[in-house]
């Protein structure tokens, strides 16, 4: 659920703001209102901010995750060696492209000290270096006077003693011969060597540096948090007083209350207003707080005024999971590193995003269960107890008897995506029906819902109808299309009456009429679980199908390895499919069926952390 907010106002005088910010922040239950108001101070804390996160990111790659961290260390220290050895390494490494360039400009030339050419030319004796094709250097008159020093197929490299060729450029004398560019390019890359070590060493200090980085960041909520502060200027500078204005969740008010009253401040706690941006704030139990993690991943958040669907959101995904992985045997390697995982954090705490994933897995468990999935292997070569485990309706040793029984294998999975759309989008509609309990608007969210089923029946009808199922007929499915469209005509806009709503509707007609192909097309949208499961499972298969013949015969390890890395990548490629895919029937169609945006602002408390 969405915790109830109160809309909080302190005033303290003038000379006791920072104090009192450090109370209020020790208090932890405020999430203050910013008005983004900068200082000079606030300008260099955050400068600070970059430079240290900058100086993370650089350090980031030298960190060597098998060696344990070193402790202690000076943050600030570690900061300017870092960003002076990176700022040192990319001159280093511009040197050394420049003089990449210049070697193999000037090598075929040969190793000449061109300071000895300047001295010849400033002493009157011009040596002039030239580089042409052969046929311009054979069609060079006679009376020139040149040195010849290299010639390939196709250029001739040679010195013409005394002026310049008319019409010919030059070639450009290098600032250094070539074994004084080769030793500064063999400098420069010993140098990189060593600021890779320095690095390294400066890496192994990373606590000290999050900690300097946790520091400068609560630095600049406190600065923050002071300059949004607004200061009522009086007469006698004793008495100014500054306050400042946040939210905070009504279970929680009796916390600063008691915090005001012992510091002397003036507390005002009052409702919300419908335009103030208040945080949301989620409260659910221990398993629907477990899709928390996902949704601070995808930085999603429902608005204060908006309803809370993290239950319903963990359901579906977790059967979108096991659908789009699709494999038994997947799951039950996910659960296995799910596992390891609650061992290695146990003393620690085990992080809801492993509690997460040992759910998803035995989602994922079941469905490859009852499809009989097990790492692609085709059920023929299962054994019968696997196959005695499968549901009959969805099983592919089912499947793999005949072609017409996979034909009606793959109609029941579409049958089921589109029941699954039925059912979830169902929901959405019925949410908003208890929402509007009250108001004649419910009969708006009725007409959705109607319009729902009788979409879901034109697209059973259109796709995935057969001699085998009595699915509703298509008159049926048009008169609910049409009276659901009626009611939402009528009532989806409701406010002050039916003729406002009715005028709304019709500044809207479009959209509304369009509204009708969106249903459509959210109900076919469901067809992807089948679509992504199928894909992958013909990955998995063809993985077998390649590895199979190798593991046989003396190429064993490399059928090994084939199998590994094929099945390793799959299990990347699920994991995408289930953030794009998954993601989106839960964000996009369902939200929108609920008329849920996601327009909120987390609840975020000024506190110490």
């Amino acid at each position: 659920m969405i915790v109830p907010m109160k809309k909080v106002s302190l005033v303290v005088f003038n000379r006791e703001r920072s104090e009192a910010l450090e109370k209020l922040r020790e208090a932890g239950v405020v999430h203050l209102e910013k008005r983004g108001v900068l200082t000079a101070d606030l300008s260099v804390l955050q400068e600070r901010r970059a430079r240290a996160e900058s100086a993370q990111g650089i350090l980031q790659p030298y960190a060597d995750k098998k060696k344990k961290p070193l402790p202690g260390g000076d943050g600030e220290a570690i900061i300017a060696q870092t960003l002076a050895l990176s700022d040192e390494r990319k001159a280093l490494q511009e040197t050394l492209a420049a003089a990449d360039r210049e070697l193999s400009r000037i090598e075929k030339w040969g190793d000449f000290d061109p300071d000895g050419l300047r001295d010849l030319e400033a002493a009157g004796l011009a040596l002039v270096p030239y580089e042409l094709s052969g046929e311009a250097f054979d069609a060079l008159p006679e009376e020139v006077q040149v040195l010849v020093l290299s010639r390939d197929k196709t250029l001739v490299r040679f010195l013409v003693i005394g002026a310049a060729l008319e019409g010919e450029i030059p070639f450009g004398l290098p600032e250094k011969s070539l074994h004084e560019i080769t030793g500064d390019i063999s400098a420069a890359q010993e140098r990189i060597i060593t600021i890779d070590g320095e690095l390294s060493a400066l890496a192994a200090q990373g606590p000290a540096l999050a900690l300097t980085l946790s520091e400068i960041r609560a630095q600049i909520e406190f600065e923050s948090a002071q300059a949004d502060m607004e200061t009522l200027e009086e007469i006698d500078p004793g008495k100014t007083v500054s306050w400042l204005r946040g939210y905070i969740p009504q279970e929680e008010l009796g916390i600063l209350k008691r915090t005001a009253s012992e510091n002397g401040w003036a507390l005002l706690a009052e409702d919300p207003e419908p335009e103030d941006n208040v945080p949301t704030k989620l409260k659910n139990n221990r398993l629907v707080s477990l899709i928390y993690p996902l949704m601070s991943f995808m930085e999603i958040t429902p608005g204060y005024n908006e309803v809370d669907i993290s239950g319903w959101f963990l359901l579906f995904f977790s059967i979108f999971f096991g659908m789009i992985f699709g494999d038994a045997g997947y799951g039950t390697l996910l659960f296995i590193i799910g596992i390891v995982a609650v061992l290695k954090t146990k003393k620690t705490g085990v992080p809801q995003a492993i509690k997460m994933l040992l759910l998803l897995a035995l989602t994922n468990v079941l469905w490859g269960v009852l499809t009989c999935t097990w790492f692609g292997v085709e059920p023929v070569y299962l054994p019968q107890v696997l196959k005695s485990l499968s549901l009959p309706l969805i099983s592919n040793a089912v499947a793999a008897e005949s072609e017409a029984a996979k034909a009606i294998v793959d109609q029941n999975l579409m049958i089921f995506c589109f029941s699954l759309a039925l059912l979830q989008l169902g929901v959405g509609h019925v949410i908003g029906i208890v929402r509007n309990i009250r108001s004649p608007r419910l009969l708006g969210d009725l007409g959705n819902l109607g319009m729902l089923v009788g979409m879901y029946n034109v697209v059973l009808t259109l796709v995935a109808s057969n001699d085998y199922r009595q699915i509703p007929f298509l008159p049926v499915s048009l008169y609910l299309i049409a009276g659901g469209f009626v009611l939402t005509f009528l009532f989806s806009n409701y406010e002050n009456g039916i003729g406002q709503s009715i005028l709304e509707s019709l500044k809207n007609i479009i959209s509304m009429i369009l509204g009708i192909a969106n249903i459509f097309s959210d109900v076919m949208s469901y067809i992807r679980l089948w679509a992504v499961g199928l894909a992958g499972a013909s990955i998995s298969a063809t993985v077998n199908t390649m590895a199979g013949p190798l593991l046989g015969n003396f190429l064993i390890f490399l059928g090994i390895i084939l199998l590994i890395f094929g099945h390793g990548l799959n299990i990347m490629l699920n994991v995408l499919s289930v953030l794009v895919h998954g993601v989106r029937l839960n964000t996009l169609e369902f939200s929108t069926h609920v008329g849920l945006s996601w327009s909120g602002t987390a609840y975020r408390p000024f506190a110490k952390r």
